[in-house]
């Protein structure tokens, strides 16, 4: 019977030392559990490594964005060409200039324009036209009046009407007519007038002397004491031309 309770104490206390060492056990998991939480230390771990991730794709979107800006910085590049080429379109601006600068452009030649004659209007040819078309292939400047001599008994140049000069410089493009209008006589049947056949005229400033044909079969009639010149123009003006 003693050897009975004996058992059963021990028993007992084998219980006893076995619930002891659950419980300890369950402390101890608690402590686990804080190592549970340190063992979720990974998981937060993986959360700042998402972060990183993420940053790192902010870190490819800035180089994006960065790359996006150096496009950006290329366009630019491009609108320097941009600029480039309204640099150029102001070389061609100063190409305009300079043309406009022909406007000195050399003074034409009786080698350069090739001068013809026809009558103006009405019956009586008391006018002609000259005219100058530049056969040069280059741009020249007609300046002032032809220097017109009709008669070999009349060496002096015909004297030129003042209110006929043009406000500008007439500059001839390759290709292009400058005209004169000229006055032979007052169309009286009283004048001294002498035919006429053909006649010299220079430019002035330029070299050579052109021998011109005078229009119509028979020519034309000319009074020293009634003939004009007007000036260069490039046509022929109502008012300043008439005289």
């Amino acid at each position: 019977m003693s050897a009975f309770r004996t058992r059963s104490r021990a028993t007992a206390l084998a219980a006893t030392t076995t619930a002891v060492l659950a419980l300890a056990l369950t402390a101890c998991g608690g402590s686990d559990s804080g190592t549970g939480t340190r063992s979720e230390g990974p998981a937060n771990n993986a959360a700042p490594a998402s972060a990183a991730k993420s940053a790192t794709g902010s870190g490819s979107a800035a180089k994006t964005s960065v790359a996006a800006k150096g496009t950006t910085a290329g366009g630019t590049t491009t609108g320097g060409s941009g600029n480039g080429g309204t640099g150029t379109g102001s070389s061609t601006g100063g190409a305009a200039k300079g043309a406009t600068g022909s406007a000195s452009a050399p003074l034409c030649t009786t080698e350069d324009v090739r001068i013809t004659a026809a009558t103006q209007d009405g019956p009586l040819y008391t006018h002609i036209v000259l005219t100058a078309k530049n056969t040069s292939g280059h741009r020249c400047e007609m300046k002032g009046f032809p220097e017109i001599q009709f008669l070999e008994s009349h060496k002096q140049n015909i004297p030129s009407v003042a209110k006929s000069k043009p406000a500008t410089r007439i500059v001839l493009d390759a290709g292009a007519p400058a005209y004169a209008l000229v006055k032979l006589s007052n169309g009286g049947a009283d004048e001294d007038v002498q035919p006429v056949t053909a006649f010299a005229v220079w430019l002035q400033g330029g070299s050579g002397q052109a021998t011109v044909r005078a229009p119509g079969a028979e020519g034309i009639a000319v009074d020293p004491a009634a003939y004009r010149t007007g000036y260069w123009t490039y046509e022929l003006r109502n008012g300043a031309d008439d005289f």
